[in-house]
């Protein structure tokens, strides 16, 4: 690795999370000393990851500072985390090196010699592992990382496959807007797959995106999404791609596609080479089709067949909490665990639940008070819209693990939100007693949606319902 980081101990704060734990794997794959610490691990809760991590050559220390020991060490601990956690502050004292967690990814990707970068506000995990996959299939061995466990991927070995670790001079991973840390990576190829409103506003995102697809040898832009449209003039290269956009240079024809609640068929449209491929996605709901395309549009770009591409994706087995199937009860109730945080997310995975038939209970614990409040209208505006009559809608209360953030505003307000734009929501605080009125309303044929982000325990709290369904 280059520079001054070669050979360095790593010491990652909260390294059990969903980003810092894939960036550690790959670290530690690269030859670096790696130990860490976690409130999670403190309080007892997800062990048997950090029994694995344990196992695998990883040191895991109390978070009281005890793992912060020399000054040679560098702390990876992100922006938000505040001076008083002992880390930092020993950290400090020592006068150790600081490093956000994407600071040392744009790092490690940066170095590669060929690198793909998947950016947008929505559908990065699940074209990262698309493309991923696609490249495995091609023998290329990529480094990969991801927000989300690859299923492809997962083995005794690497049971937290949301990395992988192969050659360091092929690089993918998705990138973030949310922090403005998009701006610190300079991909071979940048996939924009969408620009709406997440944790940022709009005319912040068209910055921020701008200068990705800029920086890109070659960008592949999303048409379907007018806001990335709008930034394909920045590209120094550009394939495009789209559902709905027939003067795309990846689209599909309309006619072909076929959607079952495994599924999808269709047929692949390269109006550059006038040429067409058949398609089988073993994943349903038309958002994994046009993840397909971005895909399969990064390929072409990196300069794979189209028809490789698509023959590829016929084994993809998805991410771990992406419309994750978690069972069906005996009497036919199914229980799916999806990430849906976001308005667009959330509106992916309603509309592939009403795509079929069924009454939908859909639970969601927002992921913070913060996002809450920057996308609670529009959380609100997607539930209401999204979901028919009969459809239920309970929200605990965020997601909250400690720190200084502003409680006031909860789930409460969107609720009221829901209910008055003709929705059918309720508001139950704690998530255990959620799952009790789940259960009660539970009958054969619906099917009860788990959604929410940054929280390892949502899948076990999924889980849990199921187990106790007739």
């Amino acid at each position: 690795m280059a520079g001054s980081l070669e050979g360095r101990p790593l010491f990652f704060c909260g390294i059990g999370g969903s980003g810092m734990l894939p960036l550690a794997q790959i670290a530690h794959g690269l030859g670096h000393e790696v130990a860490g610490s976690d409130r999670s691990r403190d309080q007892g809760r997800t062990p048997e990851k950090f029994a694995w991590l344990e196992g695998h050559g990883f040191s895991l220390f109390p978070q009281d500072g005890s793992g912060v020991t020399s000054p040679d060490q560098v702390l990876v601990a992100s922006a938000a985390i505040e001076d008083s956690v002992p880390e930092v502050a020993r950290a400090k004292e020592l006068g150790c090196d600081r490093m956000s967690r994407a600071e040392l990814l744009s790092t490690l990707f940066n170095d590669a010699g060929f690198s793909i970068a998947v950016g947008g506000t929505s559908g990065k995990s699940t074209v990262t592992g698309m493309i991923a996959w696609i490249l495995h299939e091609g023998g290329y061995d990529p480094t990969v990382m991801n927000g989300a466990v690859m299923k492809n991927f997962v083995s005794p070995e690497n049971p937290f496959a949301s990395a992988r670790i192969g050659r360091p001079d092929l690089f993918v991973s998705e990138v973030d807007e949310s922090d403005g840390s998009i701006a610190l990576y300079r991909p071979t190829v940048g996939v924009l797959l969408n620009v709406s409103l997440d944790h940022k506003s709009i005319e912040e995102l068209r910055v921020l995106f701008g200068g990705f697809v800029a920086k890109a040898g070659i960008a592949a832009i999303n048409l379907d999404s007018p806001e990335a449209g709008y930034l394909v003039p920045r590209a120094q290269e550009c394939v495009t791609f789209g559902l709905r956009s027939p003067q795309a240079d990846i689209t599909i024809e309309p006619e072909s596609i076929e959607q079952s609640e495994l599924g999808i068929h269709a047929a692949v449209i390269d109006n550059r080479q006038k040429e067409i491929f058949p398609l089988i996605l073993p994943m349903p709901g038309l958002h994994n089709l046009s993840n397909a395309l971005a895909a399969i549009a990064a390929a072409s770009a990196a300069g794979i067949g189209i028809a490789n591409a698509a023959f590829a994706l016929r084994s993809f087995a998805g991410l771990a909490r992406r419309f994750d199937v978690t069972g069906t009860s005996p009497s036919g109730i199914t229980v799916i665990d999806d990430f849906g945080h976001n308005p667009e997310k959330c509106a992916a995975t309603l509309r592939t639940l009403k795509a079929s038939q069924g009454r939908v209970i859909a639970f969601f614990q927002p992921h913070g008070y913060g996002p809450l409040r920057q996308m609670g209208n529009e959380l609100a505006k997607t539930f209401a819209r999204e979901l028919g009559p009969d459809d239920i809608t309970i929200f605990s209360d965020p997601v909250y693990f400690g720190g200084t953030v502003d409680r006031s505003e909860g789930s409460e307000r969107i609720v009221d939100l829901i209910n008055t734009a003709g929705g059918h929501a309720e508001h139950i605080p704690a998530r255990a007693d959620c799952a009790e009125r789940i259960i009660d309303l539970a009958r054969p044929g619906d099917r009860i949606v788990v959604m929410g982000a940054r929280d390892d325990t949502l899948t076990e709290f999924a889980r849990s319902i199921l187990d106790r369904l007739p």
